[in-house]
């Protein structure tokens, strides 16, 4: 389990200096260039999401159950990613309404997500990763929340909103039915 601890400090820590240094990270953007902030950004990222992976895959193989979920968990977090894949594509598609009224629908999707999965999984490995990506999640939803009063309001489209959820549910479509399987070993719907 430690290089899932070390990849979740890596990734998280990376996603996190917005939430706890965000003066420090203009200054050093400034200093430096936007170019190689976000070369270092995401080769940081890069590495903690190996690290999660790695770490993770190897932690299943040892497994430490902490609790067992009740019956019927793993169909509510199946139903709940729904709306986290919704959440998931607002975050991509310009001028939709759902970004306009959450206003940080990644944060919030990611949010929805691990906390579908917390629900729906008791391993020690589990609890870790979705446990930690919950909190970091509300953690970053509530800090950007507070940045909002910086930033102009998104004027909503009917039309992208459309898009939004058309993107979204087929995503979810695909990812519950078939990729969740062939990628994780574990069917959702069973």
């Amino acid at each position: 389990m430690p290089y899932l601890v070390l990849g979740l400090l890596v990734f998280l820590g990376v996603h996190s200096v917005r939430i706890f240094a965000d003066d420090w990270r203009t200054r050093v953007r400034e200093k430096h260039g936007a170019s190689t902030w976000r070369a270092a950004y995401a080769l940081l990222s890069l590495v903690g999401f190996v690290l999660i992976v790695w770490g993770f895959g190897m932690a299943r193989q040892t497994p430490f159950q902490v609790w067992s979920p009740p019956p019927g968990m793993r169909h509510l977090a199946a139903l709940l990613t729904l709306p986290a894949f919704v959440l998931l594509a607002a975050a991509y598609v310009p001028a939709n309404g759902i970004q306009a009224r959450v206003q940080h629908p990644m944060a919030a999707g990611v949010a929805l997500w691990a906390g579908a999965h917390f629900l729906a999984n008791g391993n020690a490995a589990h609890v870790l990763l979705f446990g930690t990506f919950l909190v970091w999640a509300v953690a970053d939803f509530l800090a950007a929340r507070s940045r909002d009063k910086r930033e102009p309001a998104v004027v909503a489209q009917m039309g992208a909103t459309g898009v939004t959820v058309a993107i979204g549910v087929a995503a979810w479509i695909a990812f519950t039915l078939w990729l969740h399987g062939q990628l994780i070993g574990v069917r959702p719907l069973g």
